[in-house]
């Protein structure tokens, strides 16, 4: 109780800034360390194995997408709940959930590595694999989806980690499994030589690793939670609760995959599988980039929704102005860091195609034109989230992914070829972050006349 209350009353009066650098900092180690998953496989396939292999990996990856959304799915919704019943003292249920969360991401990820042995063929063509890169992009995912039991149940149970107030703990867990896909990587690919298999083989052991670790951790004294046999019977109540919560993270991360199986598709037809493989390392810099600014979003998020329940209102615009002037920072110096370094940037995912680094650059700086804008529109949807409005929240993070990059991906590149492909992104940046600032500055004169 007094820790409660102690964090109630940092809330309320702790200065903005050295708030949320309290929440930021662990926020932001776990967010990255979690994007180095896929970043640090592609710098040491593209530097090992090469362009075309860097190729089949970006057309696994809108695959890699749909599987960490069934994982949120779960890990956010089990979250929700298990957080409300602890907040109610009402330890049993919050077991409980944990229980049929544990039980329902096993089922789930059985059900997703029989579908996905089942339909992978396919699925690779419809996100972009050829005849030139699809043994590579075999390769790679037949072997995450041996492991997708490890990647469902450990990465959604160190979410409930975070739930049950062990922010830290989750933060080791996912440091100890990255530092384990980093070191065994180069071994794996270089020592032995394994190539793409070899960059899938260390992935899948440190989610295993991952995995072990976060069970371990619910059967064990340090937990406030623990996970139990007699909890494992499934209640249809439970699992309708988790399902609804995290069907809305769910269903970005399904049209995430939409947009990247999208973008693969055009770049095949109008750049060829070396634009693919540029698309991968783009995707990977992005990626830390907007990593920081969700590491934002998640140390405002309680500051928004307590300083808008108690109508402290000052505070609450306070911390939206330092927010957006964080985020906006971050996407200044990601957008200055890659139109003055391109080639480096390209070169160290690969430095031995000059295809791909010719297209790389051209694709990369054309990608991040807008970019500058990005922090403002991500903030501006996150606020309306942690403020109770959902679907503004919803429209604002759908509008820039599906509602405008789609159409902008398909009609773009009848125009300008490869380069449509590439303007569809800061053309989608733009219209998202016009309107998001129009719905912001509404929302700050309502709040003006409270």
């Amino acid at each position: 109780m007094q820790r409660a209350n102690t964090t109630l009353e940092q809330l309320e009066s702790l200065p903005i800034t050295r708030l949320l650098w309290k929440y930021f900092l662990p926020a932001f180690t776990g967010v990255v360390i979690n994007s180095l998953y896929n970043i640090v496989d592609r710098i040491f396939i593209g530097q090992g194995v090469g362009a075309l292999a860097l190729a089949g990996l970006s057309a696994v990856f809108p695959i890699m997408l749909i599987m960490m959304g069934f994982g949120m799915l779960i890990g956010l919704g089990a979250g929700v709940r298990i957080s409300i019943n602890l907040g109610k003292r009402d330890l049993p249920r919050a077991e409980k959930v944990l229980g049929n969360a544990f039980i329902l991401m096993l089922i789930v990820s059985v059900i997703i590595t029989i579908i996905g042995f089942s339909i992978k063929g396919p699925m690779l063509t419809l996100f972009g694999a050829s005849s030139q890169t699809a043994d590579y992009a075999n390769s790679y995912l037949n072997i995450i989806l041996f492991g997708s039991i490890f990647n469902v149940v450990g990465f959604s149970l160190n979410n409930l980690i975070r739930s049950e107030g062990n922010a830290k703990t989750a933060m080791y867990s996912m440091m100890i499994s990255a530092g384990t896909n980093i070191i065994l990587d180069p071994i794996f690919i270089f020592v032995f030589d394994f190539g793409v298999a070899g960059a899938a083989w260390a992935t899948v052991i440190s989610q295993a690793i991952l995995c072990i670790w976060v069970i371990a951790h619910f059967r064990s004294k340090r937990a406030n939670i623990k996970l139990k046999r007699k909890n494992f019977a499934l209640q249809k109540d439970i699992i309708v609760y988790i399902i609804t919560i995290g069907f809305a993270p769910f269903a970005m991360q399904i049209a995430g995959s939409l947009v990247q199986g999208t973008f693969n598709t055009q770049l095949i037809k109008f750049g060829g599988d070396i634009a693919v493989g540029a698309m991968g390392i783009i995707n990977s810099v992005a990626m830390l980039i907007v990593m920081s600014i969700i590491a934002i979003n998640m140390a405002a998020q309680p500051i928004f929704g307590y300083s808008y329940g108690a109508k402290q209102y000052d505070r609450l615009k306070e911390t939206l102005r330092v927010c957006l002037l964080a985020a906006t920072t971050i996407s200044v110096v990601g957008f200055v860091a890659v139109e003055l370094f391109p080639s480096a940037i390209i070169k160290l995912f690969n430095n031995s195609s000059e295809e791909l680094l010719t297209i790389g650059k051209q694709g990369i700086r054309i990608f991040f034109a807008a970019f500058p804008i990005v922090g403002f529109q991500v903030i501006t949807s996150n606020y309306f989230q942690s403020t109770g409005k959902a679907g503004k929240a919803a429209f604002l993070s759908l509008l820039r992914q599906v509602i405008v990059l789609i159409p902008a991906l398909i009609f773009l590149p009848k125009i300008w070829g490869l380069q449509g492909v590439w303007i569809a992104s800061p053309v989608a940046d733009i219209i998202a972050a016009a309107i998001s600032a129009t719905l912001l500055v509404r929302e700050l004169k309502r709040l003006n006349q409270m």
